[in-house]
């Protein structure tokens, strides 16, 4: 089924996919969205995940029937900062949604630090279809940590980007990059994990030495979040 994203609660699926649109309604209307004509299988966990790929998001909602579960078919996003509300819409507004999107996003680590998100994705495209894209930034500094995330249009465009680039040296690169899939089992934990430390660090060192061990920190916990070795 394909999807849209717009103002207010679903009606029957269009055939050009989600559509977005600013929750008017909100004090925070440049950073909710409000999505619509979902496809009906895609789950809390998907959709989390689809937005999640386009910059941090502060909450996340599927809406469901109270009574039966099912997807009503819209949902709403937050994001934290309103250039990530708007490269959503830009991006994301009347995608066509294949139902082979599932489990096509990527992990990618060790990127050059210069490489940019629009060389990301040229170095990728030739597999497939990218969706969206996106590199990690030190929030201290905002330099790549020379980790990133594709996600395709298809599972087996996924696949054929790993099979071609997994231990491989891009232009630029000093080590082989990883990639593999994102949607592994310790994930969520490893998010959890990063977001904990992340606020706890920040609680308990100041000046210098707390951008240090906060950043040492993180990077490992990324490493065992998807199994990447330095």
């Amino acid at each position: 089924m394909e999807s849209q994203v717009g103002g207010g609660p679903a009606g029957p699926a269009l055939p050009n996919g989600p559509l977005l649109g600013t929750n008017g309604a909100t004090d925070d209307s440049k950073t909710n969205l409000i999505v619509n004509y979902l496809p009906q299988n895609m789950t809390q966990d998907e959709f989390k995940s689809l937005f999640g790929s386009i910059g941090d998001i502060e909450s996340c909602k599927l809406v469901r029937d109270k009574i039966t579960g099912q997807s009503l078919g819209y949902g709403f996003v937050n994001y934290s900062d309103p250039n990530d509300a708007d490269k959503a819409i830009n991006t994301l507004n009347g995608l066509k949604l294949s139902a082979s999107i599932r489990d096509a996003n990527l992990y990618v680590s060790g990127l050059p630090k210069t490489m940019s998100q629009k060389e990301m994705e040229q170095l990728f495209s030739q597999y497939g279809r990218i969706i969206t894209s996106r590199i990690l930034l030190d929030q201290a500094t905002g330099v790549s940590r020379g980790v990133g995330f594709i996600r395709f249009d298809k599972r087996i465009e996924a696949e054929e980007a790993i099979k071609g680039l997994n231990g491989q040296k891009p232009l630029g690169a000093a080590e082989p990059i990883t990639v593999k899939f994102a949607n592994n089992p310790s994930q969520k934990t490893g998010q959890a994990l990063l977001t904990h430390l992340y606020q706890s660090s920040a609680r308990r060192y100041a000046g210098p030495l707390h951008h240090q061990t906060q950043r040492f920190r993180l990077d490992n916990l990324l490493n065992m979040a998807y199994g990447v070795k330095r």
